[in-house]
């Protein structure tokens, strides 16, 4: 017996909403194991790391309805190409967003504006969120140049990762 279409939406909003109890229960957590007077010197920072605690955790948690709702719409192609092509064109963000960095790391005559590498760090760190984002769609999608697209794009958002860990890893000094 399939659910309606009614239904089914909303157990995948109930789905979202999961996530982000489950996200919020981490971070809930996460503050009590670190709190301290460091965590009181530095709140900002930690405030920021909580941040990144909750979207990690929640991007993990999302899966399952992210998963769903691409599985419900594999019988819709026309979503597939506009997605497809807005997964490229963000993930050639994240190459921008490298090369930003990348300059930053490596500075010289014409380096970047100072505020273009606060931008591009924030959108590094998407990278991974994007990166998974992309593979599930391209696993998911029925569209075959959709797919390779979606799944091109994935690899991009994933080599972008591995040079970032790698610069972050061991700076150039």
């Amino acid at each position: 017996m399939t659910p309606r279409p009614g239904a089914r939406v909303g157990l995948i909003l109930l789905g979202y909403a999961a996530a982000i109890l489950v996200a919020l229960l981490a971070v809930r957590i996460y503050i009590g194991l670190t709190s301290g007077p460091a965590r009181d010197a530095s709140a900002g920072m930690f405030a920021f790391g909580d941040m990144l605690a909750f979207l990690a955790v929640f991007a993990l948690a999302a899966v399952p309805p992210t998963v769903a709702v691409l599985f419900l719409l594999r019988s819709r192609p026309g979503f597939w190409m506009p997605l497809a092509i807005a997964a490229l064109i963000l993930a050639a963000t994240s190459v921008a967003a490298l090369l930003i960095h990348l300059g930053e790391t490596f500075p010289g005559p014409g380096a970047p504006q100072r505020a273009w590498p606060a931008y591009a760090t924030l959108r590094l760190l998407l990278a991974p969120l994007c990166a998974l984002a992309f593979l599930l769609a391209g696993i998911l999608a029925p569209v075959r140049r959709a797919r390779l697209a979606l799944l091109a794009a994935a690899a991009v958002e994933i080599a972008v990762l591995g040079v970032v860990a790698l610069t972050w890893a061991r700076p150039w000094t």
